[in-house]
């Protein structure tokens, strides 16, 4: 082989060795830096977990915590109710001792049970917190629990309420009859005064007669004042909800649903 051939051929050996360990420490650095990578993003996929289980947790406990001072001032409010007027007994006025419950709960379902002597409001409660994540997904994340508030008299002694947590299926027919409430109110508080009937009040909720949602057992007029009673359902596979509310607003009309109101009543037979 002639000089220049040998010379060429260890200078293209040493470019070849040279090119390869550039390779080969390219490639081991990509290596360790997709190696720092992959354990930073375990690290914080980690810590943000445990932040988010943590946050989540304060929440749900928060969320208990203002149910339970809620139910102790109902509870109170009863008593006081109960102390003021006697004749406020659940035996013989479950509609107003209702309403003080809804007025503190705004349960959409609350039912009095008259072999018990006892009151059950049923709600679901929430509570937003912030998501931590360095991806996009983060942000605001709302939790929510279902919960029964009881409510029992006890002879010379005050009112006793307890606070139990039920599985959230328990509380969708009230998030359901809720909405039926809000919209019934929309509708009753805009219509005119002379469809303010049994009969007129149902088609307005009901147009079709098919989805029994909502049964109208009274429209009465008394002054100047219109008093709507129905019943509002929710009904689901195997189980229906039914919840009386009462509705009243002005006969000739007033300052839109501003002026019309709606509470839970233990049931929708006439006053007497």
């Amino acid at each position: 082989m002639a000089p220049d051939e040998t010379g060429s051929a260890v200078v293209t050996g040493r470019a070849y060795r040279l090119v390869t360990t550039g390779c080969l420490t390219i490639l081991i650095a990509l290596i360790v830096v997709l190696g720092i990578v992959v354990s930073w993003l375990w690290y914080r996929h980690w810590h943000d977990g445990n932040v988010n289980s943590r946050r989540s947790e304060q929440a749900l406990a928060s969320i208990l915590k203002q149910a339970r001072a809620k139910a102790d001032d109902t509870a109170r409010a009863l008593g006081t109710t109960a102390a003021t007027d006697p004749a406020t007994d659940p035996a013989t006025d479950a509609d107003a001792l209702t309403e003080v419950i809804w007025q503190r709960t705004e349960a959409p379902v609350i039912n009095y049970n008259a072999s018990r002597r006892e009151f059950t409001a049923t709600a679901a409660r929430s509570a937003v917190y912030d998501e931590a994540g360095i991806l996009p997904g983060g942000g605001p994340v709302k939790v929510t629990r279902c919960l029964v508030f009881t409510y029992t008299p006890h002879p010379g002694r005050a009112w006793t309420s307890r606070v139990t947590e039920r599985d959230e299926d328990m509380c969708r027919p009230g998030t359901e009859i809720g909405g039926r409430v809000r919209l019934a109110w929309t509708r009753i508080a805009g219509m005119p005064a002379e469809d303010l009937t049994r009969a007129g009040v149902q088609k307005a909720l009901d147009p079709t007669g098919q989805r029994r949602s909502y049964d109208v057992k009274s429209a009465a007029r008394r002054g100047d004042t219109v008093t709507v009673s129905l019943v509002v359902s929710s009904r689901g596979p195997g189980t229906t909800v039914d919840q009386c509310y009462r509705f009243t607003r002005p006969a000739a009309g007033g300052d839109g649903q501003n002026s019309a109101t709606a509470v839970p009543a233990s049931s929708c037979r006439p006053r007497g």
